[in-house]
């Protein structure tokens, strides 16, 4: 059961924004700070990759920790039954799902967790850039 009212819920919920998060800006300004160029969101590609480079076919996903599931076994007792579990696991099928297909396309794909960038900009961003610009 919800502790929040339904007009307070979606209030709460209206603030989380799917595009531009912190960890994505950081990774954003940080690639740009290196001269990579890169497309945001890219829609051509299934699941919208954060970060693409089409020509070369590489896209990267940064991973939000809750919406897709780190720890997810952990916090799975922690979460109100019918509605999270769903959602995540939802979001884990569908993450799944696109990875296979860009694959399948010929894409060569890199997942980071929000974690990883929020805690270490400069490694993550390192670790990124390599992977794209990587012949």
């Amino acid at each position: 059961m919800d502790v929040f009212t339904k007009k307070k819920r979606s209030e709460i919920m209206s603030k989380i924004h799917a595009r531009n998060t912190k960890a994505e800006v950081l990774v954003f300004r940080g690639l740009r700070k290196k001269g990579v160029y890169f497309q945001k969101h890219y829609k051509k590609a299934k699941g919208s990759p954060d970060v693409a480079l089409p020509h070369k076919k590489r896209a990267v996903f940064i991973d939000g920790d809750f919406w897709h599931g780190y720890k997810f076994l952990k916090q799975k007792q922690r979460l109100p039954k019918k509605y999270w579990i769903a959602k995540i696991e939802g979001n884990m099928k569908r993450d799944r799902i696109a990875t296979a297909k860009l694959k399948k396309e010929g894409w060569k794909i890199l997942r980071v967790w929000e974690h990883e960038v929020i805690k270490k900009p400069t490694i993550t961003v390192e670790k990124i850039s390599n992977f794209l610009l990587k012949k």
